[in-house]
């Protein structure tokens, strides 16, 4: 049997890495940066899509600074809204290949008083939730049942840019920080959704939007406290840190920002036929990867 063909753009970002760290040995994988094609180019793109010809094109590409989206709304809707378009178009011209888009909480406006399930109606209160919204809409209007929208939220790893990392560095300069404690979600390893992508990958009936983070619910602070607890613990902090809890209108940002982010994965999780992991265990594990 011939290999199953998978292209990955964003392959440099924290999900991308962990979809090649977990490519399975049946894939034959191809992996591009964003150096190595820009996806705001509809013809570069169109011709990457030719060449590679793939049964499954898997974009972990995305803008992501979230408060600087609010000053460069054409950059963010350039790649988070327009170039997933040219993607899920020049997949459209590959028979049979189907296309699997990452996207994000920041879809809704975290109003709800209970997780949010995949019908529920987006609504984002920033540019980058905007952007991002445009671009499951025009994937998904581009292939139908070839598309899956993958939302996600509060990811990290052990390289990038993100929360465990920023807090791992100023706990070590400052020795205490100062955290939001009014906003809610469910921090997911990046490694946690490429198994689900993976999954998804094997089963091609799989289609639409879905839900999947960690398992479990934390405010930015708890999520804080849990990372000196056991970075303390793993010896990558020389002492325990004190993290003292702030609110949203302590720490103003240009984007704002959804109080509730938690993502409902039970539909997601059956489809799949797999269980979230703690968000706790995924923390650990990484920390373990920093060590």
């Amino acid at each position: 049997m011939l290999p199953l063909k998978a292209l990955i753009t964003g392959a440099g970002g924290q999900v991308g890495r962990a979809l090649l760290k977990a490519a399975p040995s049946h894939v034959d994988v191809s992996a591009v940066t964003r150096e190595q094609l820009d996806i705001r180019d509809a013809n570069a793109v169109g011709r990457m899509v030719e060449a590679v010809h793939p049964h499954i094109l898997i974009n972990a590409a995305a803008y992501t600074a979230v408060d600087k989206a609010e000053s460069e709304p054409d950059v963010a809707a350039q790649i988070n809204a327009l170039a997933p378009s040219y993607l899920a178009e020049a997949a459209l011209r590959i028979p049979g290949c189907r296309v699997i888009h990452i996207s994000t909480d920041y879809v809704f406006d975290g109003r709800s008083a209970t997780p949010y399930k995949t019908a529920d109606a987006p609504n984002p209160l920033n540019v980058y939730g905007r952007t991002k919204l445009e671009g499951e809409r025009g994937v998904l209007a581009a292939l139908g049942a070839r598309a899956v929208v993958l939302r996600t939220a509060w990811v990290y790893a052990a390289q990038g840019r993100n929360f465990l990392l920023t807090m791992l560095r100023l706990m070590r300069e400052r020795g205490l920080v100062r955290v939001v404690a009014d906003q809610r979600g469910s921090p997911t390893t990046a490694a946690s959704v490429a198994r689900a992508i993976w999954r998804m990958v094997d089963l091609p009936q799989v289609q639409g939007v879905l839900h999947w983070t960690d398992q479990g619910v934390a405010s930015w602070c708890e999520f804080a406290h849990a990372i000196a607890e056991d970075a303390t613990a793993a010896g990558l902090l020389p002492h325990p840190i004190e993290v003292i809890p702030i609110t949203t209108a302590d720490y103003p940002t240009p984007a704002h920002r959804p109080v509730n982010s938690v993502l409902d994965t039970g539909e997601t999780a059956a489809t799949l036929g797999l269980t979230p992991a703690p968000w706790r265990a995924g923390l650990r594990a990484t920390l373990r990867e920093l060590v």
